[in-house]
């Protein structure tokens, strides 16, 4: 018996130091997004869909996914052939992100979507599951609220770091319990430093992404205001 628990420990003791030890070689390649990274899976794309008559090497996913999710890159159709292997940082070889693609049908264009997003919103909706509904604090606009987190269990309001400006971005939450990530002070960043011009009633997230290697992960539509110009909630 003892000779079992000694084998079980010095077992569980080489797992432990293999764990610590792997992470810390990696965690570099496997977190940080990478412009050539980006740019070698551009090629890898584009020389696919030349190859195969206009047709993306991307998962097939619901009509009903959100625009930035919908369209995530399948490396099993075009690697090797087209690239080696996926990206450190991507997500089927251990890393963070997801890499999809935006502008499918005029300019089908690599960016990444930050995986650890759906990591925090799923600690939310576990949460929310065992309250048993939704604990709502203020009516931010028409069916989208804030939490009161503390009803929770939380100690602080947990939020996400943003991959456009490293702010810390909140969370709300819509009628039917959906969690999303609230990208307004982003948008209004974006929205003083673009010079083209935002119709009302228009989807203005585009803004975010043209200018930047990701995409805004687990969001709502959002326009501008009439008024004030300042980004709102798009209400359908």
């Amino acid at each position: 018996m003892k000779r079992k628990l000694l084998g079980c420990l010095i077992a569980f003791t080489t797992f432990l130091l293999a764990g610590c030890m792997y992470p810390k070689e990696n965690l570099a390649q496997n977190q940080v997004p990478y412009k050539e990274q980006i740019k070698t899976v551009q090629t890898a794309v584009d020389s696919f869909r030349k190859d195969n008559g206009g047709i993306l090497p991307i998962k097939t996913k619901d009509a009903t996914t959100p625009i930035y999710q919908k369209y995530p890159i399948d490396f099993k159709k075009i690697a090797p052939k087209y690239i080696a292997e996926p990206p450190g940082n991507a997500f089927e070889s251990g890393g963070v992100f997801q890499y999809v693609l935006v502008n499918v049908e005029t300019d089908p264009t690599v960016k990444l979507l930050d995986l650890r997003t759906a990591e925090a919103i799923r600690d939310i909706n576990l949460r929310i599951k065992t309250n048993g509904y939704p604990p709502f604090k203020k009516e931010i606009a028409k069916n989208i609220y804030s939490l009161d987190f503390k009803k929770l269990g939380y100690e602080q309001p947990p939020f996400v770091t943003s991959p456009f400006t490293n702010k810390n971005l909140s969370f709300v939450v819509n009628t039917k319990a959906e969690v999303y990530v609230d990208y307004r002070p982003d948008l209004y960043e974006a929205i003083k430093k673009n010079h083209k011009p935002l119709k009302p009633g228009e989807d203005i997230r585009s803004i975010l992404v043209d200018d930047s290697m990701f995409v805004p992960a687990y969001s709502l539509p959002y326009t501008v205001d009439a008024k004030t110009k300042e980004p709102i909630f798009l209400e359908k």
